[in-house]
């Protein structure tokens, strides 16, 4: 709904809730508008609102120029738009310039789309306590991911959890949990209501939670603006939710749920959590009955004419339309959604990688969700799969291409934290091992590593429950530096000063386990700390 910037806005193709009459008013206004102002070539994206009572439109913004919408849109479409602009501004037109992707239509031929795309902002809030994560008019999103489906409710569970929050679906998240603790059903209700009136940034989890506890789909419309259309379809999840959750165990599920709940966007983690079970389990139950996804192409046509750029995505149907070939290949897995500490710099090693792989003979796979990115054009790689980066999706498609390697150290901290369960599968890893990758990553064996050097270090513990945290603590003396495994920039370390705060940080803002151990050491005041970046052959350094 208006109110909230388009870059903090969840965004859904082709137009879901608009009328064949509508949408044609807004395609004659946007190209009344370009000739009114005077855009002779290039892209231009227009933003209309709608009245969804009285069906009044109003232009919000224009922008003529390529922006961060044009881009979406390509990404979306797989009509390039700023490829297309600049061959019009050295005066080609149009019929003249061929479509990449067809190789028979030309650009003056609309893209049609027979799939679905969200996407969904990613906000880092975590990083700034004190501000309160209400959407405004002003962006508050440090990122995006985009996926496709067959459907709606398919692409948004894909969405999810290609945000890498710890979240694979509409399960309420620790934040959200914790202000429920200690209050009656009605008590729950009311602090919803109020909270549904506002944009937070994790409405959605909030729409989803007001749906499980029974207010309807017309009452939260009324709050939040949202269209019923799409409340309805959150409802259907929840409701499916709620059937799985009934079954309570694996050994409940059949094979035809199984196969409704893929085809809905469910990934095995998410199911593994409602059914008591692992994420190997549903794996190895999908591996039993056969259920896997397969990969359509992104064609702009609608099927129509034959594609020719593997551009692709999964869904759970019957023909595959990835045409794999047997050619040398590697896999390179790309770095997900923008954010502080993890950016366009290792997007930039994916795509050189791309490359360089590329004139040393090899058939190039990239593997990414990120609309913002140069890996996910269509021609940076021999084939693209814009795919969440989770251990199920991946293996997904190592099925179908088996690549000779997959390299995982380039896109940051999102393919290093898979290598070690990639590997576990038989996934053979170019470059440095994942024992490797895990011995620099995992703050217990790396500290092991330190004195087993004999080098200095502050005095220091790894914890993997709060327990163990608060006797490290308490023996080294606040305040003390926490900091988990596996992350990059900074994200999740803290400065504490207090058993309370300790606590605080163990429970919501972490989630230790033995394979993810938190480092706990004495805060050096008045230190200075330097970074030495090397590189070693194994002799040389």
């Amino acid at each position: 709904p208006m109110g909230v910037h388009t870059g903090d806005s969840i965004t859904v193709a082709p137009a879901q809730t608009l009328t064949d009459k509508e949408y044609q008013i807004m395609r004659n206004a946007a190209i009344d508008i370009i000739r009114e102002i005077g855009v002779a070539t290039g892209g231009s994206n227009i933003q209309f609102a709608i009245d969804p009572k009285t069906g009044e439109m109003i232009v919000i913004e224009m922008n003529p120029r390529v922006s961060r919408s044009s881009a979406l849109a390509s990404k979306a479409t797989g009509f390039p738009i700023a490829k297309f602009a600049a061959k019009l501004a050295i005066g080609y037109t149009l019929d003249e310039i061929k479509n990449d992707i067809t190789r028979v239509t030309p650009a003056s031929f609309e893209p049609t789309l027979d799939y679905c795309v969200v996407k969904i902002p990613r906000f880092t809030f975590e990083k700034f306590l004190k501000t309160e994560p209400i959407l405004s008019t002003q962006m508050k999103s440090v990122g995006e991911v985009m996926s496709i489906g067959r459907t709606f409710k398919e692409a948004l569970q894909k969405a999810i959890r290609s945000l890498e929050t710890g979240i694979y679906g509409f399960e309420e998240d620790f934040q959200f949990s914790l202000n429920q603790v200690g209050l009656s059903p009605d008590q729950q209700k009311d602090k919803l209501l109020a909270k549904l009136s506002k944009p937070f940034s994790d409405r959605l989890w909030h729409v989803a939670a007001a749906l499980r506890r029974g207010i309807s789909i017309n009452q939260v419309y009324k709050l939040t603006g949202i269209d019923p259309w799409f409340l309805d379809n959150i409802s259907t999840l929840i409701k499916f939710e709620k059937k799985l959750l009934g079954l309570n165990k694996i050994s409940n599920l059949d094979n035809d749920i199984l196969l409704e709940s893929k085809k809905l966007g469910f990934s095995d983690i998410h199911l593994a959590k409602m059914l008591n079970c692992s994420e190997n389990d549903i794996y190895q139950r999908r591996k039993q009955a056969e259920i896997f996804p397969v990969f359509k192409r992104v064609d702009t046509c609608g099927a129509e004419f034959e594609a020719f750029t593997p551009y692709l995505y999964s869904t759970y149907e019957e023909e595959c339309e990835a045409d794999v070939t047997n050619n040398k290949k590697i896999m390179i897995l790309g770095g997900g959604p923008n954010r502080i500490g993890q950016g366009i710099e290792f997007d930039y090693c994916c795509v050189h990688a791309s490359f360089a792989l590329r004139e040393d003979g090899y058939e190039t796979i990239m593997v990414n969700c990120n609309p913002e990115t140069v890996s996910t054009d269509y021609d940076t790689s021999d084939r693209l799969y814009f795919e969440p980066l989770t251990f199920e999706d991946i293996m997904n498609i190592i099925r179908v291409e088996k690549p000779d390697g997959v390299i995982v150290q380039l896109g940051g901290q999102t393919p290093l934290k898979l290598a070690l369960s990639l590997m576990n599968e038989g996934v053979p890893i170019i470059g440095t091992s994942p024992i490797d990758i895990d011995r620099a990553e995992n703050r217990q064996l790396f500290t092991e590593v330190i004195n087993k050097l004999g080098l200095n270090q502050p005095e220091n513990g790894t914890a993997v429950s709060y327990q163990e945290a608060q006797k490290i603590a308490d023996r080294i003396g606040y305040p003390v530096v926490v900091r988990p495994s596996y992350v990059l920039g900074g994200r999740a370390m803290e400065i504490v000063y207090s058993q309370d705060r300790l606590e605080h940080y163990m429970k919501h803002a972490v989630q230790a386990s033995p394979e993810h151990p938190i480092l706990i050491d004495d805060f050096l005041e008045d230190a200075i700390e330097i970074d030495v970046d090397a590189i070693s052959d194994g002799h040389d350094v």
